[in-house]
């Protein structure tokens, strides 16, 4: 699939929020009204978001990257979700490929939830390890697996 990855602006927003509201963590994290909307325009205001686009322009996802937002130091993959209709197309891979590039780090970092172990399994497949296992972190009950992935040949 023909994808672009490009800077999310406002025009994007609902297409995010439906990515998002259909997702296992958008179920979850992201299910009390206006909680995506919020999110999604502080991210797309920072200029931390990125959309997946078809050749049509069609969005088919999107990512959140914080720079610094792993120990005010590495690249932290914040949230990540692709439209129920592009799932299984590469799209998140093309994600991971697009944060290794355009990130000039050492290590990449993001926590995925224990009720979301394809999730799991997609990031171990793609070179992240567990690193660590933070219970309650977003919600009560819910074990966040803290995820690295190291790279060679970025700086520390």
């Amino acid at each position: 699939m023909d994808v672009s990855i490009i800077k999310a602006e406002n025009k994007h927003l609902n297409d995010c929020i439906i990515a998002l509201q259909k997702s296992e963590l958008g179920k979850i994290y992201f299910s009390a009204e206006n909680k995506a909307l919020n999110a999604i325009s502080e991210g797309i205001w920072k200029g931390e978001i990125s959309v997946a686009v078809n050749r049509d322009n069609i969005v088919l996802g999107f990512m959140w990257i914080i720079e610094n937002g792993a120990f005010h130091s590495f690249p932290y993959l914040h949230i990540v979700a692709v439209k129920e209709e592009f799932r299984g197309l590469g799209i998140g891979k093309e994600f991971l490929n697009y944060m290794e590039r355009v990130c000039n780090s050492s290590r990449l970092f993001l926590v995925v939830a224990d009720f979301n172990p394809g999730a799991k399994r997609f990031y171990i497949k793609n070179g992240f390890k567990e690193v660590g296992r933070i219970p309650d972190l977003y919600k009560n009950g819910v074990v966040e697996s803290l995820m690295m992935k190291e790279l060679q040949g970025k700086k520390l």
